[in-house]
């Protein structure tokens, strides 16, 4: 023990914090052990159902006790501890650890709160990606933005505004697709609001943010309660976009109907998400992005024009939003309402905070945000004795908890919400 405590004191800072996180998933797991399966007085049967439709069947339904259930996903979540520290002291990456201790301890808790009552996994897995679409799109959008230098709060605005126009083109024309094709450019356009201000004005970028936020939801509100109330059929009654189903893809277990038989808003995701991914880090164009997002003053001197590339990017930024406010329209119901995107975009991003400005990391942080929603859901229905919103609490707390700095570091851009001018004048 004194080894561990002398070792402790002389590790970098940032070593540290890792190590923290491994104790944080020490107490969580022995938390699991003692809350989820030793205390609960009774235990009952927890019916998972893995078959949504038409999938091939690898198995129907698996039933497992609450407590055995909950004892053997915390013994796995023990495991998964140990494994991150051993490759913590062998100084190598355990994200791999990280991950299945989530799993572990997610599966413990889903024991003990279903116990007695029937789980559609597969659905809720489904359920949780679509709910994480827009998140996901949103925080691709700040990611771009802010790995360029400009703070990008103005994602609700963009969500809100694309979703807006993707409705009521899509009405007017009768067509879905036509309301996916110009939601890129709603958002863009909302975007240029941004780029203008925020680069060539050099206005706070946070609080311009907030003002384009309230400008957006001032004027689909009131377009809202002008023409689509009062003419719904004309202008608020868009078709929604149907699930293509991708052969043989589709038919496989569980992740069959998750991933391949969507919407084709969710596989040119797909696509975003590995071109955002491969481009950050291996482009010419991703190189010029973390330059002026890092160290304009460097970029320029290699004959980068800073303020060019920030504004080019924002613009892009606002074309990936665009995709996400679709949505909520032409993607999902059909119909735009008030102040429909219900905050996803702050929600986007502190997904973008949680996953450190990195693309995978966003993704990941989307889906957690997704999945607790979607888990709220199923608990509610199943009559879980959790109050719903302490579901929704806690991808948030994990989110300050991160921020914090106490599991690990988490450093935006160096230049993120600095405005620049030739010379290296901010």
């Amino acid at each position: 023990m004194e080894r561990v405590m002398a070792n402790h004191s002389t590790i970098s800072r940032d070593a540290k914090r890792k190590l923290n996180g491994i104790y944080a998933m020490a107490i969580a797991s022995v938390f699991s052990i003692v809350v989820f399966a030793y205390l609960p007085k009774v235990s009952g049967e927890v019916t998972y159902s893995f078959v949504l439709d038409k999938e091939w069947v690898l198995i129907q339904q698996w039933v497992i006790d609450s407590r055995v259930g909950a004892y053997g996903f915390s013994a796995l979540s023990v495991l998964f501890t140990a494994l991150a520290y051993y490759l913590f002291r062998k100084g190598k990456k355990h994200g791999i650890a990280i991950f299945g201790f989530s799993i572990g301890l997610f599966m413990a808790f889903l024991c003990w709160a279903s116990a007695g009552d029937f789980v559609p996994f597969t659905g809720l897995l489904q359920g949780g990606l679509i709910l994480a679409v827009p998140l996901i799109y949103g925080s691709l959008a700040g990611l771009v933005c802010e790995r360029s230098g400009v703070i990008n709060i103005a994602i609700e605005g963009q969500l809100l505004g694309s979703a807006f126009v993707a409705g009521v083109v899509g009405s007017l024309l009768q067509n879905a697709w036509y309301g996916l094709l110009v939601a890129p450019f709603a958002g863009a356009l909302i975007s240029v609001l941004l780029a203008v201000f925020a680069i060539k004005y050099r206005i706070d970028q946070v609080i311009l943010g907030f003002v384009i936020n309230v400008l957006i939801i001032g004027l689909t509100s009131f377009a809202a309660q002008r023409f689509l109330r009062e003419d719904a059929d004309k202008w608020n009654s868009s078709p929604i976009l149907q699930p293509i189903n991708i052969p043989i893809l589709c038919k496989l277990p569980i992740i069959g109907p998750m991933f391949f038989s969507q919407t084709i808003i969710i596989y040119l995701l797909y696509v975003i998400i590995v071109v955002t991914q491969i481009a950050l880090f291996k482009s010419k164009w991703g190189l010029r992005m973390r330059s002026v997002g890092e160290l304009p003053v460097a970029a320029e001197s290699v004959g980068i024009d800073v303020n060019k590339v920030r504004f080019r990017n924002v613009i892009i930024a606002g074309a990936i939003a665009g995709f996400g406010g679709a949505y909520f329209t032409v993607g999902s119901v059909g119909a735009f309402s008030r102040e429909m995107t219900a905050g996803m975009g702050f929600i986007a991003l502190a997904a973008l905070i949680f996953g450190r400005w990195t693309p995978l990391g966003a993704l990941s942080a989307a889906l957690v945000f997704g999945f607790a929603d979607q888990l709220r859901s199923v608990l509610s229905i199943a009559g879980t004795p959790i109050p719903s919103a302490f579901m929704m609490m806690v991808p948030y707390i994990a989110t300050i908890v991160a921020v914090s700095g106490f599991v690990g570091r988490v450093r935006a851009p160096a230049a993120d919400g600095i405005p620049y001018q030739r010379g290296g004048a901010h």
